[in-house]
């Protein structure tokens, strides 16, 4: 049987050197660095030439839509966090805000906003999703009103054994201390949360591709370990063979009833075999039917890839992180480990319809890259974002409101509508929303929210920014007490640091 406990993260012997997974109350606090205190990788050197993706593209923010034009928006999940320790690197190394402003579409606001914790709503009556909907005063352009949905999964119960096939990048790219050695690190806090039930498997790929483990218990830490840290980089990176020989190792030891996950380690600098992302994108997305999902977890600086790698995690049903230390090691596969092993909801889809008589225009926050044709919403052939298990999605709207709409009016419709695992059943939950059941005072998620917008139109340079500056969003961040919450006061410490370039002129 499985056991219950796999979020409880092992201390290992001196012996087997292994780094020890803490609970969210005990762990140490990030610094102003980004890391904790025991994290050696803190001070990374950034070129000053960086080209963090040359494939990327700048960010076209959504528009406001007249509701008598277009009354629907509709968009896929969104559940990466990408975005935000990215920026969370760059904040460490910078004292200006044209340091960290965005030039090639890697910062996408909405996984700025979906990094963090919010008090939503749990699931009731058995249902997949809680859901939470505020209503409160947009706090950069006066007279508009800001919507925030949340979206809280159920925890998962666990009793599936694990398939896991570590995919690593050993190429030449994949050199200095902040790629293949943080990679090791890395993956050694997952491996203090298997047990004998799960399989393990180790393939690389350079020039080549190599299987260095096939099919170990996991339960033997210090094998897998030994195959980990005996890696080395060097050669070209020829990641066509790689995948093509994950998925192999993936479904000979492929357990029917348990979870089947590619873990991909790399800074996506293709250069052998495929190397395009449509190229990747047609590959993985061939292969995600067969029961296998894929998640990335993205390392280093400088020739980082990172529309190649959101493009894999997307396409292979799966979640899609960037590493910068080891604290956030230690959040993916100690705090979120649930959420980043075992989906709970595949093709997921939101579809927001606002009432016309209450709304008179509407712009989606975020999720540029996410939004499809209403169409879409009801066909089961369109790819959508996944939901792990205790996975939360935030979603927000800069709204204008007809004159003074009363507590009975109705304000719009949400429908979620996605397949559960391994089925082809699919669900979709319709909530409708009032006036009354959504206006509400300014509170400490919802403030912390909209300081998130805020920043992500700072550094898009937005032309729906309003009033928006640096020292505002600084002073809401500092309107409540976020200090329980390291994550968002480590947010808040960095942002101090940082001058506006205009302000200080």
């Amino acid at each position: 049987m499985k056991r219950t406990v796999l979020l409880i993260c092992l201390f290992l012997s001196a012996v087997l050197i292994l780094p020890s997974c803490s609970s969210r109350g005990s762990m140490s606090a990030p610094n102003e660095n980004g890391y904790s205190r025991r994290n050696e990788y803190a001070a990374y050197e950034i070129p000053e030439n960086e080209n963090y993706d040359p494939e990327g593209k700048k960010i076209t923010e959504n528009e406001f839509i007249k509701t008598s034009d277009n009354r629907v928006s509709t968009f896929s999940a969104d559940v990466d966090t990408a975005s935000y320790t990215y920026l969370r690197r760059k904040l460490k190394n910078s004292n200006r805000l044209s340091e960290i402003t965005d030039k090639s579409g890697n910062i996408r606001t909405e996984e700025l906003i979906n990094y963090f914790s919010y008090g939503y709503k749990e699931p009731e009556n058995g249902d997949l999703f809680g859901v939470t909907a505020k209503l409160t005063s947009c706090p950069w352009n006066t007279g508009n009103e800001l919507l925030i949905l949340g979206l809280q999964t159920e925890k998962a119960r666990i009793s599936a054994a694990n398939n896991l096939v570590f995919l690593i990048d050993v190429s030449g790219s994949m050199y200095g201390e902040d790629k293949l050695p943080l990679l090791q690190k890395t993956f050694s806090y997952l491996l203090s949360a298997l047990d004998g039930d799960d399989t393990v498997s180790v393939v690389t790929y350079a020039s080549g591709e190599s299987v260095v483990l096939d099919g170990c218990p996991g339960n033997k830490t210090e094998t897998i370990r030994d195959a980990v840290n005996s890696l080395t980089a060097g050669g070209s990176t020829n990641g066509e063979a790689g995948m093509k020989t994950a998925y192999q190792i993936a479904e000979k030891h492929y357990k029917p009833n348990g979870n089947n996950r590619i873990i991909l380690a790399s800074d996506g600098d293709l250069n052998v075999g495929i190397s395009t992302v449509d190229g990747i994108k047609s590959f993985v997305s061939e292969k995600r039917g067969e029961g296998v999902y894929l998640s990335v977890l993205g390392f280093g600086y400088g020739n980082y890839r990172d529309s190649i790698m959101e493009t894999i995690a997307d396409c292979g049903n799966g979640v899609y992180y960037y590493i910068d230390g080891e604290e956030e090691a230690e959040k993916v596969f100690c705090d979120d480990l649930l959420s980043t092993l075992y989906t709970v909801a595949e093709d997921v889809k939101l579809q927001i319809s606002f009432q016309a008589d209450s709304v008179a225009e509407y712009r989606l926050i975020g999720y540029e890259n996410r939004v499809m044709p209403a169409e879409d919403f009801h066909n089961n052939e369109k790819d959508a974002g996944e939901l792990g298990a205790g996975h939360r999605v935030t979603v927000c709207y800069e709204l204008k409101l007809k004159t003074g709409p009363s507590d009975t009016d109705e304000m719009f419709d949400l429908s979620v509508r996605y397949k559960k695992p391994k089925t082809e059943r699919v669900i979709q939950n319709d909530y409708k929303m009032t006036y009354q059941q959504i206006k509400t005072e300014r509170d400490a998620d919802t403030n912390f929210i909209s300081a998130l917008c805020e920043l992500g139109m700072l550094l898009h340079e937005s032309k729906y920014g309003g009033n928006v500056t640096l020292s505002g969003v600084k002073n809401r961040l500092s309107a409540f007490d976020y200090s329980n919450d390291p994550y968002k006061s480590q947010l808040i410490r960095l942002l101090s640091r940082i001058e506006d370039d205009k302000e200080i002129r």
